[in-house]
């Protein structure tokens, strides 16, 4: 199959995100996220001959994306076959001291939720996958088998926020007990029928109506946990904040109140926690500063264009 940006994913906030980075048609600029690369061609329609976008990508699919829509063909342009954890290692690699922007879309795209083979989403029968780096780790099967209940447990409630995760984790535990798990089937059936219907006439399982928002946080759960999410974006947030330069910009689109916790905290205080630091005078040294008065979200058209932007929210802060 021939994959394309059209098949892959369409960007959200797409000119909201690229005006935020206020960009210099001479500047050089970071998306690490290129996905399907729609934020990416903007970014590059806007640079001058002396610009340059630097791409990161860790899955194969998005690199596919990129060599059949002919991203090659631009001197303007390097992608990065690269988890975006590895920013500032990349840019040393390639003799970048600053940059005058970055650009980030944390969601999952689309062809993820789509492919039936990667496991990402409940309504397909699949291997239970979920990497964004298919070439290496941990799978989401690996997870479920082997970690302790405890550690089941304490993923599905840090990052699924769910308040029943000691007995989601009980219940997975039983059940691998019997047989491996390996696909999402696998994992519905350790759930019970609380949270899954058999239908007789796909002879699939379903989410029952009152538990699929408790299912697509547990899925949601597992994949941060696969691909380790939030502690690559507090690597590349710090790696950011330290290759800008004066003035450049930071341009996120976050989906979940984890993610944004996060990126909200580093953009007020320079620290995934948000401690506050002062200097002797009692002035705080946050090394960004906050552009806007507001978080930005897509306009009421563009959520029924695309409703996978309904949860997006976009932050831009600048280089102090």
């Amino acid at each position: 199959m021939i994959i394309t940006a059209e098949t892959y994913h369409v960007p959200v906030l797409l000119q909201e995100s690229i005006d935020g980075l206020a960009i210099q048609p001479n500047g050089i600029y970071v998306d690490v996220t290129f996905g399907g690369g729609g934020h990416s061609r903007e970014i590059l329609s806007r640079l001058g001959p002396e610009g340059h976008l630097f791409s990161f990508d860790q899955d194969a699919d998005a690199e596919k994306v990129m060599g059949n829509d002919g991203w090659t063909m631009s001197k303007n342009f390097t992608f990065v076959r690269s988890n975006f954890r590895y920013l500032k290692n990349w840019m040393r690699y390639y003799g970048v001291t600053e940059i005058n922007g970055l650009l980030a879309d944390l969601g999952v795209s689309s062809h993820h939720f789509d492919d039936k083979e990667r496991g990402f989403s409940f309504r397909y029968d699949a291997p239970l996958d979920m990497r964004m780096n298919q070439r290496a780790g941990l799978t989401a099967a690996d997870l479920l088998n082997n970690y302790s209940e405890e550690q089941l447990a304490d993923v599905l409630y840090l990052y699924g926020e769910l308040k029943q995760a000691r007995r989601l984790a009980t219940a997975i535990v039983k059940a691998r007990q019997q047989h491996r798990l390996e696909t999402t089937a696998d994992l519905c059936k350790a759930l019970g029928d609380k949270y899954w219907v058999l239908d007789a006439e796909s002879h699939t399982y379903q989410p029952t109506p009152a538990c699929k928002k408790d299912l697509a946080r547990l899925f949601q759960a597992l994949r941060i946990e696969v691909n380790h999410e939030m502690q690559a974006l507090q690597e590349m947030l710090y790696g950011a904040q330290q290759l800008l330069c004066k003035g450049g910009r930071l341009s996120v689109i976050t989906y979940h109140s984890l993610e944004d916790r996060i990126v909200k905290n580093m953009m007020r205080s320079g620290n995934a926690e948000g401690k506050m630091e002062q200097d002797f005078f009692g002035r705080v040294t946050a090394p960004l500063g906050i552009v806007g008065n507001k978080v930005i979200t897509p306009s009421e058209k563009e959520m029924l264009q695309n409703p996978r932007s309904r949860s997006a929210k976009l932050r831009v802060a600048e280089k102090i």
